[in-house]
């Protein structure tokens, strides 16, 4: 379950503070300054881009460079070309990979780097926007999870409050993650909960789910064709599903049949 709270999926320009809480690996966006606010005197932010179109290598590159405090020190078409440059270069404090990368994959890249080189930050741009690789990112020790769609000033953003200890996840995906678990949350509070079953519940909930019609039912339970309906009726009710697709569904999900 993802948990959120305060999601404003404006653009950075106006200003707006993300918090985000993503139970399963212990995430959370506190609000921080604007990029604006970063222009104090510091270190310059030490960056490699890994991506296998070097026109995109191209275009992230231009677009850092409009940021005085960011530098790309290294680009690399692959996850294996990232790791040779670690081995043979100055570190770097981030590393800007895509997930879908030839001979190493990026979430490959980001085990290895979390083992071998922990102080070197990975946060992924990436085109895909699954939850369970947002969440298996993530755990696996990632600083951000970007989408390729956001603009130039959410990207510089990302990598200065990164860079500053926190974490990121695009705005746009922080979005997607809150609707979702409004849509979970009201799911489980309409949900029924320890329900009990008696043993002709069960009887025609097999039966249904097979396929049987309320006459066939009837024959086989050696009940009435009214009391079928009575029962099939009852059940529905019971677990507050609209028709019997949804409660042969509720069936197979909670284990009553197979």
């Amino acid at each position: 379950m993802i948990k959120t709270a305060g999601i404003n999926s404006n653009n950075l320009k106006h200003n707006t503070c993300k918090y985000v809480k993503l139970v399963h690996c212990n995430i959370v966006l506190l609000p921080v300054q604007t990029t604006a606010n970063y222009s104090k005197k510091m270190d310059r932010i030490k960056v490699i881009i890994a991506d296998d179109h070097k026109l995109v290598r191209c275009g992230i590159k231009l677009l850092l460079a409009t940021d005085p405090n960011i530098s790309v020190i290294a680009e690399a078409g692959s996850g294996a070309q990232v790791l040779e440059i670690l081995k043979n270069n100055e570190l770097p404090d981030l590393i800007l990979t895509d997930l879908n990368m030839p001979d190493i994959s990026g979430m490959e890249l980001l085990k290895e780097i979390s083992v071998n080189v922990p102080a070197v930050g990975v946060v992924f741009l990436t085109m895909i926007e699954d939850d369970r690789f947002i969440t298996e990112a993530f755990n696996n020790g990632a600083e951000g999870y970007l989408t390729k769609d956001i603009g130039a000033e959410e990207l510089i953003f990302a990598i200065n409050h990164i860079h500053n200890g926190g974490k990121y996840i695009s705005a746009n995906l922080s979005h997607q993650l809150f609707i979702r678990q409004i849509q979970n949350v009201n799911t489980q509070v309409n949900e029924p909960s320890n329900l009990e079953f008696n043993s002709r519940e069960l009887e025609v909930l097999d039966l249904i789910a097979q396929g049987l019609t309320n006459s066939e039912m009837g024959e086989k339970l050696f009940l009435s064709k009214r009391t079928i309906e009575g029962h099939r009726r009852s059940l529905i009710g019971k677990v507050q599903c609209r028709n019997s697709a949804e409660l042969i569904k509720y069936a197979v999900t909670h284990g009553l049949i197979s």
